[in-house]
């Protein structure tokens, strides 16, 4: 049986999921209409295309092979494999108008993905004006990181096909008809303990430097399992033109976009932002092209806080461009954001022991995500509808309320955001406060 072992952090992700923390990615694309019956049409190519995409075909099951007691690293880990009773139709679906898509986002994000089928959505929302429709991906982070997400995409749409999966030899047993030895069983947990214990000792050492600045109470709620979702749109040459005036790069500004809208949001909700200084990660994509799992996440990170309690929106963005400056020069190898690159030193099995734990370590670590989902340069189209807008979400931690994620497509700025709904129900609100914070930044530039 041909099968793929997952890569360790693409295994950390499986075994941190919980009812309450889902842990998949997601994107909200918005596609103009052409007729009442579009988004009918939409789902009905979505499934005729995802039966030819091979990675659309894969489940996640777990890797107990006698053999694989030979080679304590992978043993009690996890393997993509063809699914053999694979239906397009289980994984897409069409749903009712909708008149808010991002409502029904939220509602559709809040769900778990089957874990016994290939861990993939994709929900059509026709609208209620009839001249538009939105699908909302899902792909579980095991499955793809955002990367790969996006060309498990593209081949459901118009004008890219994703290349052809090449293919990999499958695990074999060893030769000589060897039979595993249980007898080495207790040994590799009591390895897989060890080696956990001292992945979380190194994490928390990284992690708890520095947590003299307070965070705010609405961003580390206790989890409800609830969703909701908003979004925002900017033009991205005025945030161009805020980097040409003061210098930094693109992502710093929109991270120091994040800033300001969080200090707008907790001050126009009362809740005072004074000394708020959330810890926000920042993923860094490691990787390389024909590595040994093309499908693995490959991910590190910065953690910088957000000056979420400097009055002065200048003052925010020097201090993220600093932060940023500073954790680029130290490597994505070093300091707190590292602590993913951990994965690649606990066993698989370990893996599966510590994974509840690990998941709630994630607090410890940081308050809030911020990351970037690239998307291509060029239209993209479904049944020769364009896409007009698309906004992706970032699974949310255990311990965490609030992620936000940012693609750049067709000159503007997408901002996705994804709460839990009982913690953050006016996300809506903070979503009009990055838009604001753009033009704060633009009057304040000389």
């Amino acid at each position: 049986m041909t099968s793929d072992l997952l890569a360790p952090l693409d295994l950390a992700f499986w075994n941190i999921e919980s009812p309450e923390h889902p842990m998949h990615l997601g994107a909200l694309g918005v596609f103009a209409a052409h007729s009442p019956t579009a988004g009918a049409h939409a789902a009905d190519l979505l499934a005729a295309r995802a039966a030819a995409v091979p990675g659309l075909r894969m489940r996640i099951r777990d890797a107990w092979q006698p053999h694989l007691l030979l080679r304590p690293s992978t043993f009690g880990g996890a393997a993509r494999e063809p699914y053999p009773a694979f239906d397009p139709l289980d994984h897409v679906v069409l749903h009712a108008p909708a008149d808010d898509f991002q409502a029904a986002a939220g509602r559709l994000m809040q769900c778990p993905l089957d874990r016994e089928r290939p861990p993939w959505e994709a929900h059509v929302l026709p609208g209620e004006d009839g001249v538009s429709f939105a699908v909302l991906f899902k792909f579980h982070h095991a499955l793809a990181d955002g990367l790969r997400a996006l060309t498990l995409a593209a081949a459901v749409l118009d004008p890219m096909d994703a290349p052809a999966a090449r293919p990999r030899r499958a695990e074999e047993p060893p030769s000589g008809g060897l039979l595993p030895d249980v007898r080495r069983l207790p040994g590799l947990v009591r390895g897989a303990l060890s080696d956990v214990g001292r992945a979380l000792d190194i994490g928390a050492s990284l992690a708890l430097s520095g947590l003299a600045v307070r965070s705010s109470p609405a961003l580390t709620a206790e989890p409800s399992g609830t969703r909701r979702t908003a979004g925002a749109i900017v033009d991205l040459d005025d945030v161009h033109r805020i980097r040409k005036s003061v210098g930094g790069t693109v992502n710093d500004v929109l991270i120091a976009v994040v800033a300001g809208a969080l200090r707008r949001w907790l001050d126009e909700r009362g809740d005072s932002s004074e000394g708020v200084a959330p810890r926000a990660l920042i993923p860094v994509s490691r990787r390389r092209p024909r590595t040994a799992h093309p499908q693995g996440n490959r991910l590190s990170g910065y953690v910088i806080r957000l000056p979420v309690g400097d009055p002065d929106p200048l003052g925010r963005l020097g201090t993220v461009r600093t932060a940023m400056d500073r954790n680029k020069d130290a490597g994505s190898h070093r300091g707190a954001g590292a602590v993913a690159l951990l994965a690649d030193h606990v066993p698989a099995l370990g893996h599966r022991l510590a994974g509840p734990f690990a998941g709630q370590a994630a607090r410890l670590w940081f308050d809030i995500l911020v990351t970037s989902v690239p998307l291509p340069g060029v239209p993209l189209r479904l049944g020769g509808h364009e896409l007009t807008a698309v906004h992706p979400y970032a699974p949310l931690a255990q311990g965490q309320s609030l992620a936000v994620a940012v693609s750049t497509y067709r000159g503007k700025v997408h901002y996705g955001l994804v709460a839990d709904a009982k913690a953050v129900p006016d996300v809506d609100n903070l979503a009009e406060a990055l838009s604001a914070e753009v033009q704060t930044l633009l009057t304040a530039c000389p």
